[in-house]
């Protein structure tokens, strides 16, 4: 069941595209329309009553709410159609949002405003881009000097670190897993990452310790990271996407050493129990207390794919979640940047091309070039 404070943003979306369909018609002074504005005035403030900001995205024709995708119907339809046409990717709405600001916004989607004008942001409703370019490798080119000339994590603590390496030995032993050791260690990654600027500077495979799924999985919480904030997305859910990579492939720890560093090729016998670690690591998370729901759901879907291939298998219809679709290209990309006993690493631009190659079949599109984009920034 969908919560209350979900129920009032989707009910907020529904009464501005009636709003703004009525200002077309009558006006925005019209009577009709004034009601549609104080309903949905009505709406958002509940929402935000508790003094919580909320993050829409609007991504590839659907409406993110905080990690979550709105039920699609005609009006949300009509609301991401408008809003990317005036060129707005991401939405914040913060607590105490006026009539004054909301009428504005009304306003700014209306038929007769598109032409003229675009949306402006205000105190409690501000509007962003998702910026998604595509560049030429000159533009990049150095990106991995970068990344060789500065040690993976060297803004963290050792302490940190060594913790780190406790609680991933604690899962493959069966312990508990401890969230208040990982909730700081990402709290930390995300402050790191802020100070940075450049993904490419906190990732790399940590030489000291020789542990390839804990390595991979720090890599993969900072990409997430890194692709999330480009995004304009903060706080709680930035926190829980950082969550939901590192903890991505735990389901890993539960399959033989042996195979997840054997060299060469696997038997077919060997890639069905590979192909179980999502299931294992999403049964683990679901009975872990502390665990963010969206990280069991990462867990399970990060193999999967944008055209419905992949693994594990599910029901025709299912809908892969966004974070999901932004974890399985940091996935792909540090792994194909990682050395393995069983695999040299591609070098940059090779695993860019793929990227864009795999953009609209295997990889989400708009996140997939998003991502590649974010990456040359940097360089």
């Amino acid at each position: 069941m969908k919560s209350d404070n979900y129920q009032h943003l989707l009910a907020f979306v529904k009464h501005v595209v009636t709003a703004a369909t009525h200002a077309d018609l009558y006006g925005l002074g019209h009577d009709q329309t004034q009601r549609r504005c104080a309903d949905a005035l009505e709406s958002v403030s509940t929402a935000l009553s508790e003094g919580r900001e909320t993050n829409m995205l609007i991504l590839d024709g659907e409406i993110i709410v905080d990690g979550t995708p709105l039920e699609v119907g005609l009006g949300l339809e009509r609301f991401a159609q408008g809003l990317r046409a005036r060129g707005i990717g991401h939405i914040r709405l913060l607590p105490g949002v006026a009539a004054e600001e909301l009428n504005s916004f009304i306003a700014g989607m209306t038929k007769r405003a598109l032409a003229r004008e675009e949306l402006r942001s205000t105190e409690h409703i501000r509007f962003g881009s998702v910026e998604v370019r595509f560049v030429g490798a000159e533009d990049g080119k150095d990106s991995m000097e970068g990344l060789r000339a500065h040690p993976s994590f060297a803004a963290m603590p050792k302490e940190e670190l060594l913790r780190l390496v406790e609680i991933y030995e604690g899962v493959r032993r069966y312990r508990k897993l401890k969230m208040s050791g990982i909730n700081e260690v990402v709290t930390s990654f995300i402050k790191i990452f802020k100070d940075k600027l450049d993904p490419l500077m906190t990732i790399s495979p940590l030489k000291a310790i020789d542990e390839y799924t804990f390595t991979h999985s720090t890599n993969v919480c900072l990409l997430n990271v890194s692709q999330a904030m480009s995004l304009g997305m903060d706080g709680q859910l930035l926190h829980e996407i950082g969550v939901a990579g590192m903890m991505h492939d735990i389901g890993k720890l539960f399959i033989p050493e042996e195979i997840i560093t054997k060299p060469g090729k696997l038997t077919e016998q060997e890639w069905d129990i590979v192909r179980q670690h999502p299931l294992k690591g999403a049964q683990y998370l679901l009975n872990t207390p502390g665990v963010p729901h969206l990280a069991a759901v990462v867990a399970f879907e990060h193999h999967m794919k944008y055209n419905q291939e992949g693994y594990p298998q599910v029901r025709k219809g299912w809908r892969q979640h966004p974070v999901s679709q932004m974890t399985a290209i940091s996935d792909f990309f540090d792994a194909t940047r990682t050395h393995r006993a069983y695999q040299e690493s591609i070098d940059f631009d090779v695993v860019t091309s793929y990227l864009l190659d795999a953009a609209g079949t295997e990889l989400h599109p708009l996140l997939a070039r998003n991502f590649v984009g974010m990456l040359r920034r940097t360089g």
